[in-house]
């Protein structure tokens, strides 16, 4: 079960900081009805990139990972060679719900450092390497295949191939005709999906496959966020996120701050800074008009920040929308012991962790209030597979409601394509000859 506790908006609470939701969803109405209709419209063309909505319903491809994941009981440790959308969604969920007995590793820099202390930790024989990248010429990713790829084989020799596991394009880029050369097991990152958004296709479920998450309960909650997302107004839930954003950035709130109440949800806040920042920061809109839309999506986490942030969020600039997750039932609870001796801390003798942990987010949300600080939460009965894939599932349909509700293209990311053709310009990859010529005239090399 997934709610929205929205009381910390509202404008009888927090004054003209806030909104009063009920009035605006019925100002709004045929907007987000518009909005919705138009995003279920277009989902069944590739080019519009809402292949992710219908992926929780690939019972097939479920199968095919399950059945790859019993066929290698062997592994103890999965390396996930991927960067951005291709380790985020995998290591937010594996931290939150990975019960092992696989150790998962992800390969989401270039500092060689760490590659190297890795590699020197791992048997090569116990060791499975999924490389992911949908177009196969990701530098980072490729790198760092190489790496691995000549490590195994200077182990194992022609073994190495069983050691490998490859994640990308059913037909386009270079893995793909890599791995039927080599004779590679290969699953596919559909057409329709970008990065941030395939957390729920094999890019996240195999991996996640290896240390034991419910993925058929995951993908159930994923259907459940697709059914709330086509709801009426009044009762989808992503179209009233969505709208919240919407009309507190046209307050000045330019900052959105992510904030889990919990320590196995550390990663997910990382997850979500690509998905809001990377779809929503867009300078162009669809009539081609110069726009520059977007907010800061930063991370935070409950109770850590409390002592290292929620001081600026309070009393600095009146510029952030924080966006709590609760849970309203731990797991598993551990009691506090009454010790002589420290009668000075006696209001704590007998609760709980989760009762200090449910009443610290509950005060810190209220505080931002009274500071007239807008925040609302994202309330989790638990936090189990269901719930999650519920959550991250309504983070993206969020995402596209707020593409809509802005004009723009939430689902490309032309502000990094220049980055990464300076990249290959300066490593001195073939046909950025002249570019990298522009950069040693700027003094660049």
């Amino acid at each position: 079960m997934l709610r929205l506790d929205l009381s910390n908006l509202d404008s009888r609470r927090i004054g003209s900081q806030g909104i009063d939701l009920e009035q605006a969803l019925r100002a709004h109405k045929k907007r987000l009805e518009a909005a919705r209709d138009a995003l279920w419209g277009r989902k069944g063309d590739p080019a519009e990139f809402l292949g992710w909505i219908d992926v929780p319903e690939d019972t097939q491809t479920l199968r095919k990972v399950l059945r790859y994941r019993e066929a290698n009981a062997w592994v103890e440790d999965l390396v996930v060679l991927g960067i951005g959308g291709s380790a985020l969604g995998a290591q937010a969920v594996n931290a939150a719900l990975g019960k092992g007995p696989v150790r998962l590793h992800f390969v989401d820099n270039v500092e060689p450092e760490p590659i190297l202390e890795l590699l020197r930790s791992l048997e090569p024989r116990k060791t499975l390497v999924n490389v992911i990248s949908k177009s196969g010429s990701t530098a980072e990713t490729m790198a760092a295949f190489l790496a691995f790829r000549r490590w195994l084989e200077e182990a194992l020799g022609q073994d190495w191939k069983r050691h490998v596991v490859v994640t990308t394009d059913p037909a386009r880029g270079i893995l793909r005709p890599y791995a039927q050369a080599e004779g590679l097991p290969a699953f596919e990152v559909p057409p329709a999906v970008g990065g941030r958004f395939s957390v729920t296709c094999p890019v996240g479920t195999l991996p996640l496959a290896f240390v034991g998450v419910d993925l058929e309960a995951l993908l159930a909650g994923c259907r459940k966020a697709n059914e709330t997302a086509q709801a009426q107004v009044e009762a989808n839930l992503p179209a009233q996120s969505a709208l919240v954003h919407h009309l507190l950035s046209q307050k000045g709130k330019s900052v959105n701050v992510f904030m889990p109440y919990s320590t196995r949800l550390r990663y997910l806040p990382d997850w979500f800074v690509q998905l809001h920042d990377e779809s929503l920061g867009k300078a162009i809109d669809r009539e081609g008009k110069v726009v520059h839309t977007g907010t800061t999506a930063v991370r935070a986490i409950g109770t850590t920040d409390q002592h290292a942030q929620v001081q600026l969020f309070r009393e600095g600039p009146h510029d952030k929308l924080i966006t709590f997750v609760r849970l309203e039932k731990p797991t598993e609870d551990l009691k506090i012991p009454a010790v002589a001796g420290l009668e000075a801390l006696d209001y704590l003798f007998g609760r709980s962790f989760f009762e200090l942990l449910d009443a610290e987010a509950k005060a810190t949300a209220h505080a931002l209030a009274k500071a007239h600080q807008p925040n609302f939460a994202f309330v989790l009965e638990r936090l189990d597979a269901y719930t999650l894939g519920w959550l991250m599932q309504h983070l993206m349909w969020q995402t596209a409601f707020l593409g809509e509700l802005w004009n723009i293209n939430a689902f490309d990311q032309p502000g990094v394509e220049l980055g990464k053709e300076y990249t290959y310009a300066l490593m001195g990859r073939r046909g950025y000859e002249k570019l990298a010529a522009e950069l040693k005239a700027e003094g660049v090399e």
